[in-house]
């Protein structure tokens, strides 16, 4: 099922996602938000650009930006999009030009009562070996496209069933890495307890295609819940899921337990805190890594992995209108096929304050500790900057910033040291 759509909906992907788009803007042309969008130039100058143990390179890279974003009111069809279009050049040719992309697309448009019609489209650069650097040459573009109807059946004014399909079709910019074709069909069950709490049951199927040949089939139940208080909202699921990997002959199935929980907390008018975790069976070309940002597989591994992650965070404003961010991040990562596990755990902190009414200073620094079990090593990665941004002009901005990097490891070959200069312009154009 999945190789007869493949061809027909792939080529018309974007094409699809532009005239959802257009309906969306049609259909809300005369309450909706204006787009915005601004443009930009980064010069970042580095002491090793390739982030080498030995035999630094210093290079500058100047990189041209564009950024837009939209949000539909609501209305028959509505909309969300955010994207950020960059193009990097290296003065000295440390690495070729490259293109950088991270944009998010969602839109949904009523068909009839009750039925529906969701489409999204996700991008991002991520990293190719979570074990190498950050550099061009370990990165590569992940595009994460999904469609499908979802309908909802309502059972009496508490009870709903409802029912969706989608395709989703993930595809990578470098050859080497596994692109895929899934279907995905979901039934669920909700009911109304109380006007603050509904839970329910939740049926899945996954169907999975790579172009390896290899088949990925999933299949998962769980409970759900959601659950509001004046300050606080809880949401989740618990329940077991089991995956079956299939290639040339070869049969490979696991199961465990699966959830997801969300936890959102004002504490005063000034704080708040979030709270989100999940444990899934997946493979990596899902788009668990997008649901989690600092959280990244690693693609030289074969495919079906167990996956938990965790971030939390809080966010502090004061009197003088600076604020403080805390986050922190953990992840662990159980390659099915192989012995290999990776864990990461990280701590980060930012700070802002404004130094008049046209300057702003901030300061930002994390820790994150990586564990390679297969090969006993431990790796240490510490990042900080600190910067300014002054307001020229209503539509013009100027920021500078420096940083510093390190990472320590128990191999040698994966330690360096950089520090590095930016400065950057950024227009509104509207």
């Amino acid at each position: 099922m999945v190789r007869t759509i493949r061809s027909a909906i792939r080529w018309k992907r974007e094409a699809f996602i532009l005239f959802v788009a257009a309906a969306t803007a049609v259909s809300s042309v005369a309450t909706a938000e204006p787009l915005k969008m601004s443009a930009g130039i980064d010069n970042r100058h580095s002491d090793n650009a390739r982030e080498a143990p030995s035999n630094e390179e210093s290079d500058t890279e100047t990189r041209l930006r564009v950024s837009v974003s939209h949000q539909s009111d609501p209305g028959r069809c509505t909309s969300n999009l955010g994207a950020t279009l960059g193009y990097g050049y290296w003065h000295s040719d440390t690495f070729d030009p490259e293109t950088y992309t991270n944009a998010d697309f969602s839109g949904e448009c009523e068909l009839a009562h009750q039925l529906n019609w969701a489409v999204s489209d996700n991008v991002r650069d991520v990293s190719q070996d979570s074990r190498g650097p950050s550099t061009p040459d370990n990165t590569t573009r992940k595009n994460v496209f999904r469609t499908g109807p979802n309908y909802t059946i309502k059972l009496s004014p508490r009870d709903s069933i409802q029912l969706s399909a989608e395709y989703e079709n993930t595809q990578f910019e470098e050859a080497e890495e596994t692109d895929s074709d899934r279907v995905i069909g979901i039934i669920a069950w909700n009911r109304l307890f109380s006007p603050t709490f509904s839970g329910g049951v939740s049926a899945s199927t996954d169907r999975a295609e790579l172009d390896t040949d290899e088949e990925i089939d999933k299949d998962t139940l769980s409970l759900v819940f959601n659950k509001r208080w004046p300050a606080m909202r809880v949401s989740g699921s618990v329940g077991n899921s089991r995956i079956e990997s299939r290639f040339r002959g070869v049969s490979q199935e696991s199961d465990g337990v699966v959830g997801d929980l969300m936890l959102e907390r004002e504490l005063n008018p000034s704080s708040e805190i979030y709270l989100q975790a999940s444990r899934q069976l997946t493979d990596q070309t899902s788009d668990f890594d997008i649901q989690f940002d600092d959280f990244e597989f690693n693609l030289r591994e074969t495919t079906t992995v167990e996956v938990t992650a965790l971030e939390a965070g809080l966010g502090k404003r004061f009197s003088d209108a600076s604020s403080v961010n805390i986050g922190l991040t953990a992840s662990r990562s159980d390659y099915l096929q192989t012995t290999d596990k990776e864990e990461r755990a990280g701590l980060s902190l930012r700070y802002s304050r404004p130094l008049g009414s046209r300057l702003d200073f901030n300061v930002g620094a994390s820790m994150t500790h990586y564990r390679y079990e297969d090969e006993g090593e431990d790796d240490e990665l510490f990042n900080s900057n600190v910067g300014l941004t002054y307001k020229a002009s209503r539509d013009l901005s100027v920021s500078g910033q420096i940083g510093h990097k390190q990472r320590t490891s128990d191999l040698v070959s994966r330690e360096y040291t950089e520090n590095w200069i930016a400065l950057g312009l950024t227009y509104a154009i509207f």
